[in-house]
């Protein structure tokens, strides 16, 4: 299984209403019809490492696939839509990182 891993560091615009309201169900829509999807799931920055200290990104997406094969083939075709939906919520540049998971319990 790999993950697509979407982070939003903290330091700008981020509307979290809009994208746990309205981005990702689409992108749930979309993504979901593909082949080899797992699942996807949301978080949202509480605190850094240090007790009281900020968090480090302000919201996480990671999207499960069964190869890095399927989340494109999933992606891709809609991947304008998803980019060009991002203004509507957040003026930060994402830092996507794909994973391959080694550990799952």
């Amino acid at each position: 299984m790999v993950r697509i891993n979407i982070l939003y560091p903290i330091g700008g615009r981020f509307d979290m209403d809009y994208y746990l309201h309205t981005h990702m169900p689409r992108s749930i829509e979309l993504l979901s019809q593909g082949q080899g999807y797992c699942g996807v799931s949301v978080e949202r920055g509480v605190g850094g490492g240090e007790p009281g200290s900020a968090p480090t990104f302000v919201a996480l997406c990671q999207y499960a696939f069964d190869t890095i094969d399927d989340f494109m083939a999933a992606f891709l075709p809609h991947a304008d839509e998803l980019k060009d939906d991002m203004v509507n919520y957040t003026d930060i540049e994402p830092v996507i990182q794909l994973s391959q998971v080694e550990i799952l319990q």
